[in-house]
């Protein structure tokens, strides 16, 4: 949506002050009310004000709807041995795929709401009062009875996950009723993101409402489990921009196994393009990642060479932790991709911010911001 500099001044006026009428607009603006009277009828026309009385369209912003749980990571101190207890260290930081998208994307520089179910308990207070610190808005977040939800990995020494237990009951319980609140701001967003915690039948609500407004979503299936849940929901009539799985979760939402390699990465990929996705974004750890998109006449992907993306120059200089790598990629994604880039470059960015998730402690890096990242990217020759 673009605004004249008239039109971006009248309406920030009319968000501090939404009693003013075309005169008093005039007024402040030292022009005529004829004038004002032009620029009111454009921004409706174009969405930012909606319907009569100067309701103003909320700020254009990336909306994340998916889980929101405390994390409790357990790294041991050597080697992991089986059925026995293993010396290490215990920490708990604010988690959950779609909540550490939010969280990441703002740190990035961009304006993001975050749709999640919490429960009225200690562990709800602490991840809205992180969240909200961090400059994710949470005017939509649903506060029900279930309690927070909690997520408990394991690593070896090295920093890899080892096994990973996750209570979801109250993202479970979110209902299509929960969410009507929010199709407004879905209807008007300048992106949508939905990870697979979701129940199928509020996926299937939320991309029927993108697509009615022609807002773009992203999908991040969050596990080989929840991939299955999702496979469902994609359809040509429920078209995607991306999907993030790594090589299990597509085996998933194909339903078969899948060769790690590019071409049968790519042939998996041919089957979700036919299925509505524009772009599957594959990601395969230290191997780098593979992207594959659709022709822009609409032809298979299958029928073109996929966009290969590689981490070899895009890498962690000292793995720390890798607990939250997937989902900042998923955020550097669409936040490079809503600044212009295409797709191939939003994902050399999405891989720059997870190679800088992985050398902090922390599942969203505290540090993290646009800034960061363009400079790993330049100091890679991958700007």
């Amino acid at each position: 949506m673009k605004l004249t500099p008239q039109e971006s001044t009248i309406l920030e006026l009319l968000r501090s002050d939404p009693l003013l009428d075309a005169a008093g607009l005039a007024e402040r603006l030292a022009t005529t009310k004829a004038s004002v009277s032009v620029a009111l009828s454009n921004l409706t026309r174009k969405g930012a004000i909606l319907g009569r009385g100067y309701l103003v369209r909320p700020e254009s912003a990336v909306v994340v709807v998916g889980g929101a749980v405390m994390d409790i990571k357990a790294r041991s101190a050597a080697a992991l041995a089986g059925a026995t207890s293993n010396p290490g260290h215990v920490t708990t930081n604010a988690g959950g795929v779609g909540r550490n998208i939010a969280e990441n994307l703002a740190r990035l520089g961009t304006p993001t709401h975050l749709v999640a179910a919490l429960g009225a308990d200690a562990f709800g207070e602490d991840l809205l009062e992180h969240t909200r610190s961090a400059g994710v808005h949470l005017d939509h977040v649903v506060v029900g009875t279930r309690p927070t939800g909690t997520y408990l990995a394991v690593l070896d020494h090295e920093g890899d996950l080892s096994v990973a237990v996750s209570d979801m009951t109250a993202t479970d319980s979110l209902t299509v009723g929960d969410l009507e609140r929010v199709r407004v701001l879905v209807q008007h967003s300048e992106l949508l993101v939905i990870d697979g915690n979701i129940p199928t039948d509020v996926s299937i609500w939320l991309l029927d409402t993108a697509r009615a407004s022609g807002v773009d979503v992203v999908l991040e299936p969050v596990s080989v489990v929840k991939a299955g849940r999702m496979a469902p929901v994609l359809s040509p009539e429920r078209p995607v921009l991306a999907i993030t799985p790594n090589i299990d979760e597509l085996a998933a939402l194909v339903g078969r196994d899948v060769p790690n390699s590019v071409a049968g990465i790519t042939r998996a990929a041919a089957e979700l393009h036919d299925r509505g996705v524009e772009h599957v974004w594959v990601r395969r750890g230290s191997r780098g990642s593979v992207l594959s998109s659709r022709g822009s006449d609409g032809a298979r992907a299958g029928n073109r060479a996929a966009a290969t993306v590689t981490t070899n120059d895009i890498i962690a200089a000292d793995v720390v932790d890798v607990t939250g790598a997937g989902d900042s990629m998923t955020a550097g994604f669409v936040h490079a991709w809503l600044r212009d880039a295409d797709a191939v470059r939003a994902a050399a960015y999405g891989q720059a911010t997870a190679a800088l998730t992985t050398e902090s402690a922390h599942t969203v890096r505290p540090d993290l911001t646009d800034a960061l990242v363009s400079e790993r990217l330049n100091r890679e020759g991958q700007s």
